[in-house]
């Protein structure tokens, strides 16, 4: 059957383009690996020329196709599945180069495409590791080649093609001649709502070549355990080593940077575990850089940094796994929904795990190595027993990130509990202090040996200078960390003090030790970081206030009152009336509706009450698309030296006129009870007869009940609602507390019975 509008050419070329880009790579794994164990010179030369064009062929490809896809994208040939389910005719130029990469099959090319970039680069720097490294660069070629090839192979799937037919979708469309035509096809499903912002035009690029990136020191450890030159290739991977470190760091903290400025909860880190398996190779890599360092100073540490080379790219594509997989969907917030491709996604981890860790064992005992162990005052004993810290930190993160797929696997039900966040952070903070007290003192140390007299003398002033800055902080910085206790809020003044030495110790040794010389100061600069990170980390996760108690709402709350965990810290602004938000006053000026009425944007007039600031923000809220009902926010900040002004809208009639459905289901039940609703529970934790607490303002003639109840939402957040039933002048009144973050409603409405209560709920999120 003839289709009309359709227009096959793209998608047949494209087709063409990826087989040839899974041909070259083979080709080029064959031809390395064949330069690579030539006896001849003259043959190895032949083998490698042959190497290098089928190598730049598949890079050629892998761009072919994805200028091919943004052709395809450009003039809404919606006949490509592909392009109908991630763009529509509404996005901008920016958006539609991204929305490329929003599915997998986008992702892997820009995977493949930085593969390309950096075996050219290393074709060109590293001519005697050529042959060698890049045999195992274009075996990952060959693999990224096969994750959109799009075939069945005797009725298994390898692959996901981005030039599949959406007629092969549906079988109902392989019927009709002109399906292009119906309404459902005039235009896509578009770029998700979340994702329609500069940082998605930004940090997947970034983040992809940070992936990239640790497959060229894998590779060079590959490579001399091949070639047996264990004393030569660490010299060569070193710089190597350093761009994975620094443009995969980029990228997390691009992540996160995105994290705060388009998300809700105020944060850069939430120990979502798709960051957790980003972070985690991560800190492999800095442990490897740090034995890689020792074993050049000192001959130490060489099949540490092997094993933690090796280590690297693995655990990268292990990352990719569990954002791809689908295994970490009720989990993450970054995570794919699965394309069926699992088995494919699991091959690749163990392929590039496996025959690696095998050939470590195989080589070990040939790994030269000093039988005499390092002195307790040389720099190489103590950068050890930190890269040693760092990898088992990682291991922690990644067991218990790894959680979901163990469940999975053994059929279990093992979980962190809901406060995921603290979970993690009474173990990452020790691990803080230990990091950096070594980062403070180590560079202090000679390698192999140093004066303990010596040593000491020169670490008493930064220790003196460190103790009385972190000091003054924790007496005069109000650094609120009491919810969890005296012991935890002791560990975050010694890792306070940690951070303040890494970074006073590290800018001293810049003078005392290296003289001023900021070329050989790399090391120092970075550890000043680190500390001056950690610092900033902690104070700034201190200083979180809310600025919008409900004051508009019948219940008296009392000055000072600190509303942390409760659904009223959302205030309701009216068109042109002043509210009153903490330091500020917020006025709701005038909004206006773009994108065919997809996103609204609020102006927000903000205005210290002493006169002496003034500021607009522009939050705003969209209709979600690809088939998600309700809204999504995007938050607007201003920017400080010291501090941000964070605000985002959580509802608006305007929006969401004539969507809101959802009705108020009643539940009896009493203190202890819980009530489910679809993104958590609710417990009924107390019910209070009259409360003088100073939040309720009753007169001697009404009865008055207060219901306190919480909200245990599905991230782990914890929220408190407090809903009113009144008695005045024989007549009851429900005050309803609105719990704005998760969608809900919730009524005290009818006292059932003796400790027996009516409880209403109103899910908007359904």
């Amino acid at each position: 059957m003839d289709y009309i509008g359709e227009h096959l050419f793209p998608g047949q070329f494209g087709h063409f383009l990826v087989v040839l880009s899974l041909v070259a790579s083979l080709v080029a794994t064959i031809a390395y690996f064949k330069a690579t164990t030539a006896k001849l010179e003259e043959l190895a030369v032949s083998w490698k020329k042959i190497a290098r064009t089928a190598f730049i062929i598949d890079l050629v490809s892998v761009i072919a196709t994805f200028l091919l896809i943004f052709f395809v994208f450009y003039n809404h040939y919606f006949e490509y599945y592909y392009a109908w389910n991630h763009s529509d005719k509404s996005l901008k130029l920016g958006y539609l180069v991204s929305s490329i990469w929003e599915g997998q099959e986008g992702s892997f090319l820009l995977w493949a495409f930085w593969h390309g970039v950096l075996g050219c680069l290393v074709m060109r720097l590293s001519k005697k590791w050529e042959a060698p490294v890049l045999t195992v660069v274009s075996v990952a070629q060959v693999y990224m080649a096969t994750m959109v090839l799009g075939i069945h192979f005797f009725g298994i799937k390898i692959g996901s093609s981005p030039f599949l037919l959406t007629r092969y979708m549906n079988p109902a469309f392989l019927e009709i001649k002109d399906y292009l035509s119906l309404p459902v096809f005039q235009d896509g499903n578009g770029l998700n709502q979340l994702l329609q912002n500069y940082w998605m035009q930004i940090h997947p690029p970034i983040i992809f070549l940070g992936y990239a990136s640790f497959l060229i020191p894998f590779a060079f450890a590959i490579a001399g355990l091949w070639k047996r030159e264990h004393s030569t290739w660490t010299k060569h991977a070193l710089p190597w080593a350093l761009l994975a470190l620094a443009v995969h760091g980029l990228g997390i903290m691009m992540g996160a940077r995105w994290a705060y400025e388009s998300l809700n909860f105020g944060g850069y880190w939430a120990w979502d575990p798709v960051e957790n398996a980003s972070m985690v190779p991560w800190l492999i890599l800095v442990a490897g850089i740090h034995t890689l360092l020792i074993y050049n100073a000192t001959g130490h540490s060489l099949r540490a940094t092997y094993f933690f080379f090796i280590l690297g790219f693995p655990l990268i594509l292990y990352s990719n796994y569990l954002t791809k997989s689908g295994d970490l969907a009720d989990t993450s917030v970054h995570a794919f929904t699965s394309l069926g491709l699992n088995w494919q996604l699991r091959i690749g981890v163990l392929l590039f795990t496996i025959p690696s860790l095998a050939f470590f064992v195989q080589r070990y005992k040939q790994i030269p190595f000093i039988a005499k162990e390092e002195k307790t005052y040389s720099r190489e004993f103590w950068m050890f027993i930190g890269s040693l810290i760092l990898v088992l930190c990682g291991g922690f993160v990644a067991v218990f990130t790894s959680l979901p797929v163990i469940n999975k696997i053994f059929n279990t039900n093992f979980n962190i509990g809901t406060d995921v966040e603290f979970f993690y952070n009474r173990v990452v903070i020790f691990v803080a202090v230990v990091l950096g007290i070594l980062t403070a003192v180590s560079q202090y140390l000679k390698y192999k040996d140093t004066n303990k007299t010596e040593f000491w003398k020169k670490l008493i002033i930064p220790t003196i200078v460190a103790i009385l800055i972190s000091g003054a902080i924790s007496m005069w910085g109000a650094i609120h960390y009491d919810t969890y206790g005296l012991g935890f809020l002791i560990a975050i003044h010694i890792a306070l003090f940690a951070g303040v030495y890494a970074a006073v110790a590290n800018a001293g040794y810049l003078w005392t030790g290296l003289k001023g010389k900021l070329k050989v100061a790399g090391a120092s600069v970075g550890h000043v970081g680190f500390g001056v990170f950690l610092v900033g980390l902690l104070i700034s996760s201190s200083k979180k206030e809310i600025l919008s108690v409900n004051r508009i709402n019948p219940l008296n709350f009392g000055e000072g009152n600190k509303i942390t965990g409760s659904g009223m810290e959302n205030l309701t602004l009216y068109h042109g009336i002043k509210n009153d938000m903490g330091e500020y006053y917020a006025t709701y000026v005038s909004d206006s509706t773009v994108d065919n009425g997809k996103k609204i944007y609020f102006r927000i007039e903000m205005e210290k009450k002493d006169g002496s600031d003034k500021f607009t923000l522009y939050p705003d809220l969209m209709r979600n698309t690809k088939g998600d009902q309700g809204i999504s926010n995007n938050p607007d900040a201003k920017h400080y030296w010291n501090r941000d002004i964070f605000s985002y809208i959580n509802h608006s009639s305007k929006l969401q006129e004539g969507e809101d459905t959802a009705k108020f289901n009643t539940s009896i039940v009493k203190p202890g009870d819980t009530i489910f609703y679809s993104n958590g529970f609710l417990t009924l934790d107390k019910v209070t007869l009259n409360p003088k607490d100073g939040k309720h303002q009753f007169t001697e003639t009404d009865t008055a009940i207060v219901a306190e109840l919480t909200v245990h939402a599905q991230n782990g957040r914890k929220l408190k609602a407090n809903p009113v039933y009144q008695l005045t002048n024989n007549r009851v009144k429900y005050t309803i507390d609105t719990v704005y973050a998760e969608g809900l409603a919730v009524g005290l409405t009818k006292v059932a019975g003796p400790e027996t209560f009516e409880i209403s709920v109103k899910d908007s999120t359904k």
